[in-house]
């Protein structure tokens, strides 16, 4: 212990900063020139800060993916929110939470037969994580979905969306769980980040509580076989015990089973 503890103390200054950089993205042991950053970091930066921006103003890519869904053998519809451009999407979101006319209406006419499970995707604050990621997890859940021999929805393609929209298309699919793929906030380290919303017993007015959530889906965060058998697992449990959000989480920690986070 005393060798170790010598060893630690010998440790120039910034070592253990860097040793962190094996383990994260984010911004550690950058150095410096007199007071600032040095000039390629700062560059980083810039970047990075761009490809933010970038994500957030991406558009959704409704054709190409409407093509991979038919090759997977699924249907899918189209659907957009109340917002009318991406300025008011950033500004109102909560007009992203709520169908506009033209697909409610479509939905309310569409008569679509009881089932377990509606899957939209959705741009979100990046469509270009919605672009990339969203069909790998729809190729590998849906096969697990369809040995469980649970009925789907067909699929939503919601343009301008946010989270909550999802409760208002499940409900009106007759879905009794509902899983959003979406893209999330934009950061300086990862502009392409998915998010995967799930509810059970979906319907308008719920709030964040009702739903459990598995995010930061990328390669370079938690891989797509990960994200997939964490988000079936959620399903099949959603469905056992017919809850979500923190009732769920709660339960498991009273049962003295793993806690899903």
């Amino acid at each position: 212990m005393e060798i170790q503890k010598n060893a630690e103390s010998e440790r120039l200054p910034g070592e253990a900063a860097i040793d962190l950089k094996k383990y994260t993205p984010a911004r550690v042991a950058l150095g410096r020139t007199g007071h600032s950053l040095p000039t390629h970091r700062l560059l980083e930066f810039n970047l990075d800060h761009a490809r933010a921006r970038d994500a957030v103003y991406s558009a959704f890519e409704l054709d190409r993916t409407e093509r991979a869904l038919h090759e997977l053998g699924l249907s899918s519809i189209r659907l957009h929110s109340r917002v009318e451009d991406r300025q008011e999407y950033l500004l109102r979101p909560d007009l992203g939470r709520q169908l506009n006319h033209d697909s409610s209406l479509w939905l309310q006419n569409s008569k679509i037969e009881e089932n377990e499970l509606c899957i939209v995707v959705a741009d979100g604050l990046s469509a270009f994580a919605a672009n990339t990621h969203a069909l790998e997890v729809i190729r590998r859940l849906v096969p697990m979905i369809i040995a469980q021999g649970w009925r789907l929805a067909p699929v939503a393609l919601v343009e301008q969306g946010r989270v909550a929209i999802a409760d208002e298309i499940a409900q009106a699919m007759c879905s009794e769980m509902t899983l959003i793929l979406i893209g999330e906030r934009p950061g300086l380290s990862a502009s392409d980040s998915l998010g995967a919303y799930l509810t059970y017993h979906p319907r308008v007015g719920l709030t964040d509580e009702s739903r459990n959530c598995v995010s930061n889906i990328r390669p370079d965060g938690l891989g797509y076989e990960r994200a997939t058998e964490k988000i079936f697992y959620l399903l099949q449990e959603m469905k056992r015990y017919q809850l979500s959000g923190v009732g769920l989480k709660d339960f498991f920690s009273g049962e003295g089973q793993v806690r899903i986070s």
